[in-house]
Parts: structure tokens; sequence; C-alpha cells
């Protein structure tokens, strides 16, 4: 069953502006209210009593199912953001990995540093203790 008209374009607009799309769903469906009961009984006799709550019943599930396509879309967007996330996080992990091999480097010079720094430093006390005794020999 394919909608025209006002809810063809209700409808068709809901991907591009969900609030303004509910906005023409309210004023279709208070525009096109009941439909118009026939001025003559005899021209529709067989026309069907009608039952009350049934155009607010459509109306219901026209926006029901309008809301429905709007989080279908919100879902698929969700999922596209999701996917070039992860697209991103395994790009940034394959670089990591990359880089490695270089972080490794760094953290041995650092080790290196530092056993340097602790040799110079020891090589400087003796250093002072050795001119502290030629000094005291000196003065003999």
């Amino acid at each position: 069953m394919a909608a025209t008209g006002d809810d063809a374009a209700a409808m068709d607009s809901i991907s591009r502006a969900p609030a303004a799309q509910l906005a023409a769903l309210n004023a279709a469906a208070k525009a096109s209210g009941p439909p118009e009961a026939p001025e003559d009984a005899a021209e529709a006799p067989a026309a069907a009593p009608k039952k009350p709550g049934t155009n607010s019943t459509c109306e219901d599930y026209r926006l029901l199912e309008n809301m429905n396509k709007l989080t279908s879309l919100k879902y698929m967007e969700m999922k596209d953001i999701s996917i070039n996330i992860s697209r991103n996080l395994q790009d940034l992990n394959n670089k990591y990995a990359s880089l490695q091999p270089y972080l490794d480097q760094i953290n041995q010079i650092e080790d290196q540093v530092s056993s340097l720094e602790q040799a110079a430093y020891k090589l400087d006390a003796y250093s002072k203790k050795l001119e502290a005794r030629f000094k005291k020999l000196e003065k003999r």
C-alpha cells in the first residue's frame, strides 16, 4: 500500500529533517481529518459505520512507522560511525606496531644513559678521592 500526496511527502522527508517531519505529520493528520460522510444515505448503503478512534489509530501507526524509520536511519549512521572508528583504531594499532622497534630502542638508550650517568658519578667520586690523597701526599 503506497502513500500518496502529503503522506508520501511526509514519509520521504523523514530522512532529511526529523523534527520538521514530525511537525508535518501532525499538521497532515489535523488537516486530513475524518473522511467526509455521504450526504445521502442512499448513495452509500454498503458503507460500514465508522468506528470511533480509527483515524487516530491510523495516525498513531503512521507516526510509529515514521519513528521506526528514523530510528533505523540513526542506527545505520551509528553503525557507519562505529565502522569508521574501528578502521581508525586498526590503523593506529598498525602504526603503533610499526613504531614499536623505535620505542624499544629509545628505552634501551635511556637505560644505557642511566648506567653511564652512574658510572660518571662514581668516576667523579673516585677522582675527588684521588685528588684528596694527592694533596695529602704533597704536604708531606
